[in-house]
């Protein structure tokens, strides 16, 4: 059974940065393209960013471009998102996620989720 578990996630001031990571076990980590979406209280999950199984390919929400950073470790199993300039509007609930091989940003193509990490971004 394929197990997603993120951590890093706190409280930061607006303009700060934070690093969540997601450890995967329990399947071939470097078969799988990686997201990250994230949502808040009666809005539906949006799409974060991702990467491709073999990090070829990496794609970004308009509003993270330039901001934050997908990033993966295959020999540690684990996906990196690294968010800079945060601004209060980024507060949410980050959650990674998992899909076989081919690269998407579409959440509903994803299989395996994470139970997710709170992200609160004080002005």
């Amino acid at each position: 059974q394929v197990q997603l578990v993120e951590s890093g996630g706190g409280l930061v001031q607006a303009g700060g940065s934070l690093r969540l990571a997601c450890a995967v076990s329990g399947g071939t980590f470097s078969s799988y393209t990686m997201g990250w979406f994230r949502q808040t209280p009666g809005k539906e999950r949006e799409f974060v960013a991702a990467i491709s199984w073999g990090g070829g390919r990496i794609g970004y929400a308009d509003p993270e471009k330039g901001r934050f950073t997908i990033s993966r470790d295959n020999a540690k199993n684990t996906v990196y998102l690294r968010m800079n300039s945060l601004k209060p509007e980024d507060t949410a609930v980050y959650y990674c996620a998992a899909r076989w091989r081919f690269y998407s940003d579409s959440r509903g193509d994803y299989t395996y989720w994470g139970q997710g990490t709170q992200v609160t971004v004080s002005s």
